[in-house]
């Protein structure tokens, strides 16, 4: 292949609605800090060591994405590029490296191209592994939105591209678990292009493991370069959005799947509601400590809810995106470009968007399930919790009338006693009991009798009030 060039595209987010202005996610300059380890290792650019110091959101080495704050253009570099510098290898030329980092919004991009240092050198299935490719891989970069390596060539008309493509892809997975797998085929501006998706077969569904490939093979002299230069900031974005579909659908899935567990939580704790209520008593401290733990379990799935709904409008918001960059690629191209992008938006993307959707209505009708349970434990725990209240105040005027009223009795008999100075007769007459004694008995009576009168005309008042 001529004119060969190797580029890394790769996509990780800065920040999210939930950081404040000026804040960023935890590991917003993994990317950064990944791409000076591989200068530091494999790739031993000059320039990609020394990474650090020419990014506008380092200072003195350190990572400092305030300096960002107010600047207009997306790169996050000075010049238009930054070149590397170059390095030898034992075939006798040079590699040729240059990065362009960019801020898009959200997200943190960069596209790392290697080209050797001549245009016209030939560069085969060998001479790839100069370009140490496997330290351009998601295990290496760690891009959290996922990364695309691509490929461009030219060879003659008769070479068979098609396994040309199929040897490339193999090629620059070599030695790891990754297994590239054909997706579509089609033509960009002219050339023939061939889209490889690499999977991990341990994380088949996260695509921040997974290497998308794009080989873009020349092979009647089209001028695709010349074409993807004018396309470029188009064909950046564009791939940008293609990633950041696939993220926030994964994470779509992720707040389903918990937001199920939930679900299934709350069908037990319905289970266990029927339980206290059905028997012959209600269990008040039951229901008191369930209700001690719906809040957060009704305000959890609360929150799944609306991430998923977040999500729908994020990934709604990117596939427009992404049809204004295609839109804008297919004018460059005089109305031709891939016919699997077309495909990706108007059937790939729909799943997605059905998919999320069917979610949401799925789940909606849980969020109105525990606000019902919590709202009917609420009521029934304050209805059980009134009455016992109400009992132990009516116990307690009982309980005051009697010994009131026996106390007043106790006192008046025992005055007339002392006055007398004799025993009441009446209650034994044969063996008349000591005063203290008759007076404590008849107190006893009194306060029985009172109590009795007590708890007559509360009933009777609270029967009125019925």
């Amino acid at each position: 292949m001529k004119n060969f060039s190797l580029s890394l595209y790769a996509f990780h987010l800065r920040h999210t609605l939930t950081e404040l202005p000026g804040e960023v996610v935890a590991d917003a300059n993994l990317l950064w800090e990944n791409l000076v380890k591989v200068g530091e290792g494999s790739l031993t650019f000059v320039g990609l060591k020394d990474l650090r110091s020419k990014l506008i959101c380092y200072q003195n080495g350190k990572y400092d994405p305030k300096r960002e704050i107010g600047r207009i253009p997306e790169r996050l570099i000075d010049a238009q590029d930054l070149d590397l510098g170059s390095l030898p290898t034992t075939e006798g030329f040079k590699i040729n490296a240059n990065l362009q980092p960019f801020l898009l919004k959200d997200t943190y991009a960069v596209d790392l191209t290697l080209l050797p240092e001549l245009s016209s050198i030939s560069i085969g299935i060998p001479q790839l592994q100069h370009f140490k490719p496997s330290s351009l891989l998601p295990s290496n970069i760690q891009a959290s939105l996922g990364q695309t390596l691509l490929i461009y060539g030219e060879v003659e008309p008769s070479e068979d591209c098609d396994e040309l493509a199929k040897k490339l892809a193999i090629a620059l997975v070599a030695g790891t678990n990754l297994n590239p797998v054909r997706t579509q085929q089609g033509e960009l501006f002219g050339s023939l292009l061939f889209e490889y998706q690499a999977l991990d077969p341990d994380q088949l569904d996260n695509p921040a493991k997974q290497c998308h490939i794009l080989i873009v093979i020349n092979n009647s002299q089209v001028a695709t370069a010349t074409l993807a230069g004018e396309a470029y900031n188009w064909l950046l974005n564009l791939l940008c959005s293609y990633h950041k579909i696939l993220y926030i659908y994964q994470l779509a899935r992720q707040r389903y799947r918990e937001a199920r567990t939930i679900y299934s939580e709350l069908e037990n704790k319905i289970q266990e509601f029927n339980s206290l209520i059905s028997e012959n008593q209600i269990q008040l401290s039951g229901l008191k400590s369930l209700i001690g733990k719906m809040p957060k379990k009704s305000f959890d799935y609360t929150r799944c809810l609306q991430d998923l709904q977040t999500h729908n409008t994020a990934i709604t918001t990117n596939i427009t995106n992404y049809k204004i960059c295609l839109e804008n690629i297919q004018t460059i191209g005089s109305g031709n470009s891939p016919q699997s992008w077309q495909d990706f938006i108007n059937k790939e993307c729909k799943k997605l968007q059905e998919q999320i959707q069917t979610d949401i209505n799925y789940l909606t009708p849980g969020q109105e399930l525990f606000g019902q349970l919590v709202d009917t434990i609420r009521g029934i725990v304050e209805t059980q919790q009134a009455e016992r209240d109400r009992s132990l105040e009516n116990t307690i005027q009982v309980l005051g009338i009697g010994f009131g009223g026996g106390a007043i009795i106790s006192g008046v008999i025992v005055q007339d006693i002392d006055k007398i100075n004799q025993p009441l007769t009446a209650i034994s007459p044969n063996s008349p009991p000591h005063p203290f004694y008759a007076s404590l008995l008849l107190s006893i009576v009194a306060t029985l009798l009172f109590i009795a009168l007590g708890w007559w005309w509360i009933n009777k008042k609270q029967g009125r009030k019925n």
